[in-house]
């Protein structure tokens, strides 16, 4: 069973080896009353990845490790800044079953094989509080990496590693920076020892991505549409890669997490299709609303789930009749179940491996269009105020008809169209600054109000199931009635707030100012 902890630490370039002034200086940092020798380690470390590095293209890390306390495999995903998760599986011979299924947003199925040894005598010292607990633990490591592919080299080296302890101040990290910065000890030009050895090595070397060696505008100047659209559609992929792990482990908000890169990215490409051909990118985008449709199920039951049981917990004892809150638990059990499963399924999927090539295609290998060597500013205006105009002609075909069912569909129709105006402005906000930020702003209480009214035509579709499921089992229909009732109203004044939003929202100010 794998195990998941959190590290964050930083590394440095270490002093000469006579000069330990260094050192000495830690047990005056705030929160360390001393620093305390311990064991000498002996690590040995074969680092995995596909054949063009697609692990440490993104920041990941997959290696088997004996010696020290923590033997075996470890995966390790970046989060932000000096964090990393680690999650470790126990040593085996080959890599284990759970790593390689939360490694597969990133290497999309490539094999794995070894392609870096990493040997490193370890001395550790441990920064403690006046109560003796570890707040951080500081190691200095003599290094040797070896090549373990043709023709590679050796390198070796030492450095300084400074890991806070769980639970530890962050700011301790920061004090002790300041303290070795100030006896001259350098930060580590190489983000990881990996990464080090492959550059030392020649293991890494001619094997970045495309786009990464063009900085991701694919050639297009910083000013110019190409460059800002490719920076937003890479940052959705990275989300996408990035969350992939944590909805296969069901972590909280990891699908819609998802399902929301997945929209923005679709969106981003519908919406500046001047910058980037959509020959290229609608095959690309109907995947995209596959994916996002596979999530989607998933996320609604957790929303609706979340939704019901609230007006349930608010409800007054008297009004609940019959078994409620049981009933509900087992429409959760077994709808969370099999949507979950649908989720896996479709993150175990051929379809799915295709579109993350795609997508890594697309990013290494633009489809330029026209657009995208034109100014930023005057071809995201221009998407900007087209996709509003789409969005205005939603809301006035929804406000103009009458209350039911036809309406119901107008409005969720004109909320879709919502999220494309906000994305759109996302997608903007370098080249146009203030007013794209606050016309999203503006669209975003729209798209509150129509979500949630959209939010209460489903429930009250699944409470009536509900009732019927509940007369059907000789229980009392009351409270479900009841809840049908809340959901009713929360809906009709949602309609009669929906007006004054969007007239603010259409308010001429922030598009007028947009393209200037």
């Amino acid at each position: 069973m794998a195990q998941s902890t959190r590290e964050t630490e930083r590394k440095y370039e270490v002093p000469a080896s006579a000069d330990e002034s260094w050192l000495s200086k830690l047990d005056r940092v705030d929160g360390v009353a001393a620093v305390v020798d311990r064991d000498l380690q002996e690590l040995d470390a074969v680092y995995y990845d596909t054949d063009d590095l697609r692990l440490s293209r993104s920041s990941a890390t997959l290696r088997r490790r004996t010696g020290g306390a923590d033997a075996g495999w470890h995966l390790k995903l970046p989060l932000s800044g000096d964090t990393r998760e680690e999650i470790r599986s126990p040593l085996t011979d080959t890599v284990p079953d759970d790593l390689l299924a939360l490694a597969l947003s990133r290497t999309r199925g490539a094999a794995l094989a070894p392609v870096v040894r990493i040997r490193s005598t370890r001395e550790v010292r441990h920064l403690v509080d006046a109560d003796g607990t570890v707040r951080a633990e500081l190691s200095v490591d003599t290094v040797r990496a070896d090549s373990l592919r043709d023709g590679g080299a050796s390198a070796s080296w030492n450095e300084l590693e400074v890991e806070l302890a769980e639970d530890a101040d962050p700011a301790l990290l920061d004090a002790v920076d300041k303290k070795l910065r100030k006896k001259g000890v350098a930060r580590a030009q190489s983000p990881s020892k990996l990464a080090r050895a492959l550059d030392e090595t020649g293991a890494g070397s001619a094997q970045a991505a495309p786009h990464e060696e063009s900085g991701g505008s694919g050639g297009a100047a910083p000013d110019r549409a190409g460059a800002q659209v490719l920076a937003y559609a890479r940052e959705q992929v990275r989300v996408l890669t990035a969350l992939d792990p944590a909805v296969r482990r069901d972590l909280p908000d990891a699908v819609h997490g998802m399902r929301v890169a997945c929209r923005r990215l679709r969106s981003c490409l519908r919406s500046y299709r001047s910058v980037l051909d959509r020959e290229a990118t609608d095959p690309v985008r109907g995947e995209l609303k596959w994916l996002a449709g596979e999530l989607g199920a998933e996320r609604d039951h957790e929303v609706l789930h979340e939704r019901l049981g609230g007006e349930i917990d608010a409800l007054p004892q008297e009004l609940v009749l019959g078994p409620v809150a049981a009933r509900l638990r087992v429409w959760d059990v077994t709808g969370s179940a099999a949507s979950h499963r649908r989720t896996l399924d479709a993150l175990g999927s051929p379809r799915y491996f295709a579109l993350l090539d795609s997508l890594a295609a697309l990013l290494e290998r633009p489809p330029l269009a026209a657009g995208a060597g034109r100014r930023a500013d005057k071809v995201m205006a221009k998407a900007v105020r087209k996709e509003y105009g789409r969005l205005a002609g939603r809301m006035t075909r929804a406000l103009e008809l009458p209350p039911g069912p036809e309406r119901d569909v107008a409005l969720h129709e004109a909320r879709k169209e919502a999220k494309k105006v906000r994305y759109a402005t996302e997608v903007a906000r370098p080249a146009l600054g203030k007013p794209a930020k606050e016309l999203g702003k503006r669209v975003k209480a729209v798209q509150k109000v129509l979500g949630d009214h959209q939010d209460s035509v489903v429930a009250r579709t699944v409470l009536r199931d509900l009732a019927v499921t509940a007369q059907t089992a000789g229980e009392a229909g009351f409270t479900w009635g009841l809840l049908y009732g809340v959901e009713q109203a929360r809906a009709e004044a949602r309609e009669r707030e929906l007006p004054s939003v969007w007239e603010f929202a259409s308010e001429p100010g922030p598009r007028e100012r947009i393209g200037r």
